[in-house]
């Protein structure tokens, strides 16, 4: 369905305007009447990240006349196989200056409006507020949640987008025109189930291919041309090369957005809404948490312990702590690890930060293996903390 512009057009544009984006005048659905509209737009990009940064460059190149960047993150060397619009120079840099360097060099008519911060219930309406859309680039659950309900509750439409290995989702979400994204995850799902991109891995060039989607129905949007992705969830499978969009009906039952919604205001905490680790994993964990220096201690002493890794057989070949026998943790989840369990030595279990051996803990525990323990903040505290030498990932 075709919808009305977003923005009003500016009253204008300069000879040096007309002539950096004279391709998109020539093209009679967006003319001078869309490019003043593009101009006149603010946009605020979520992340300065995989999806962020083709989605902040390829805005940017098309005359957005505000770009707002919210990232509370640092550039980190593993960032740079995705995040396409920092470089080598940038690491150790805040994300949200590295890319609004970019993004000035790409165009310099372009406003850029930093928000060197990490996006809250306290901060995300006030911040919000002064945009007409919103592109989501972030890539947890709570954040998403959350940019969903402000959305919503300030009537303003964004484009979303997801990212996983191979696998790309988009929609756009605005509730006075279609379903939300409540609509379509009505709640998150549990606690491991999901791997993130850091855990799981994503094609570099898969973050532009779904960064360019997104900026696409932004610019659809912002000009009133096309039929967006509204009520529609287009998902990209990059092995097979294949497209194809499912419908997304507004959900009359939505506690949000629905007839009679329950949630009327942002909920206190979305970390606790979406939960990182079970109910289960936390209190397994409580009072069985080591740390890395302590399990070095361990090794040292020589005591009876049988080291587990729980991460991938990918990740056990990057970095692995010495003595860690690779047991994934989808073999805990089916049962099959429990038999391969030494009954006369101590469970030691790690993952990459903790999380995944917090849930096989449990597991482990419910087992009989009462004094099993896990090591927080996993291989990534071990490197940092007992052996720097050791890459990250």
């Amino acid at each position: 369905m075709s919808l009305p512009p977003l923005v009003e057009p500016a009253a204008e544009l300069t000879v040096d305007e007309v002539r950096r984006y004279s391709r998109h005048l020539i093209i009679p659905d967006v003319g001078m009447a869309g490019q003043k509209r593009l101009k006149n737009a603010k946009v605020l990009c979520v992340g300065a990240g995989g999806l962020g940064s083709p989605a902040l460059m390829y805005l940017a190149a098309a005359g957005v006349g505000t770009l707002g960047i919210i990232d509370f993150d640092v550039v980190d060397e593993s960032n740079l196989q995705r995040q396409i619009i920092h470089g080598q120079s940038d690491v150790g840099r805040l994300k949200a200056e590295s890319a609004a360097a970019t993004v000035k060099e790409i165009n310099p008519l372009v406003d850029v409006v930093i928000h060197n911060a990490a996006l809250t219930t306290e901060n995300v309406m006030d911040i919000f507020s002064g945009y007409d859309l919103i592109v989501d680039g972030t890539d947890n659950f709570a954040t998403r949640y959350m940019v969903n309900d402000a959305a919503v509750l300030l009537g303003k439409p964004y484009v979303w987008g997801s990212i996983y290995r191979f696998d790309g989702q988009a929609s756009v979400f605005w509730a006075e025109h279609g379903p939300c994204y409540r609509c379509l995850y009505p709640e998150p799902p549990p606690p491991g189930m999901v791997p993130s991109c850091a855990e799981g891995g994503v094609l570099g060039v898969l973050c532009a291919s779904i960064g360019s989607i997104q900026v696409n129905e932004a610019i659809k949007l912002l000009t009133g041309i096309g039929d967006p992705l509204v009520g529609r969830l287009m998902i990209y499978d990059a092995l097979e090369m294949k497209y194809r969009d499912v419908k997304v009906r507004k959900d009359p039952e939505c506690v949000l957005c629905g007839k009679n919604p329950t949630v009327t205001e942002l909920l206190e905490d979305y970390e606790a809404f979406c939960g990182t680790i079970s109910d289960e994993a936390a209190q397994a964990a409580t009072g069985s948490t080591i740390t890395a220096a302590e399990l070095k201690e361990m090794q040292d002493k020589g005591e009876d312990i049988f080291l587990i890794d729980v991460r991938e057989q990918g990740e056990y070949e990057i970095v692995s702590i010495p003595g860690a026998t690779l047991i994934p943790k989808g073999e805990f989840l089916n049962g099959s690890a429990l038999e391969k369990l030494p009954q006369d030595k101590r469970i030691v279990l790690h993952c990459k930060s903790g999380a995944r051996s917090a849930e096989a803990l449990a597991i482990v525990k419910n087992a009989g293996f009462s004094d099993a323990v896990h090591v927080g903040g996993g291989v990534l505290s071990w490197v940092k903390t007992v052996d720097p030498s050791l890459p990250t990932y």
